[in-house]
């Protein structure tokens, strides 16, 4: 994964069952409910690197972020932005 590049949820993606599960500490394929939030931020950001800026993450949340967008952008639920 590209973190100076934009990433923006797959529009072929509908993200509102996995957040609603997520949200509610059920069974989640995202991660967490902080991973949900971050994910659908993206838009507001020119790059990867700009949003994990802008969060503010300790280096091991910031590791954990990056590790589920990069698992996130393999299964196509976040693609580059043109």
């Amino acid at each position: 994964m590209d973190l100076d590049a934009a990433y923006r949820l797959n529009p072929r993606t509908a993200l509102d069952g996995p957040a609603h599960c997520c949200e509610r500490r059920e069974r989640c394929s995202l991660g967490t409910p902080d991973v949900v939030r971050f994910v659908r931020a993206l838009v507001m950001h020119a790059s990867v690197r700009d949003a994990l800026d802008a969060a503010d993450l300790g280096g091991t949340s910031r590791a954990r972020v990056v590790a589920a967008l990069e698992h996130l952008a393999a299964t196509g639920v976040i693609v580059a932005a043109p």
